[in-house]
């Protein structure tokens, strides 16, 4: 029988992945790990590239009032139904 380190190589290639993602199950049976999720504050933080101070165009004003178009948009049918008598 081969050893464990040869295993996990010959698993690793044919499960087109890395040594420390086959999981020897039993009977050396070796199957894949699943993909780790992203913890919650990640998930939470989001994605806050390329939005420093460098990156914005205009003053602050204008940048607040395309915030506020945006915002309209995404939600028509709350200003519209404000306006309903």
């Amino acid at each position: 029988m081969a050893s464990l380190k040869v295993q996990k190589r010959l698993a690793a290639n044919l499960l087109n992945c890395g040594k420390g993602k086959g999981w020897l199950v039993k009977d050396n049976l070796i199957t894949r790990k699943p993909n780790a999720s992203r913890s919650r504050w990640r998930y939470r933080k989001g994605n806050l590239r390329r939005e420093g101070y460098g990156k914005r165009k205009g003053s602050k004003a204008a940048i607040l009032l395309l915030w506020m178009r945006r915002c309209v948009e995404a939600n028509p049918l709350k200003v519209q139904g404000s306006e309903e008598d």
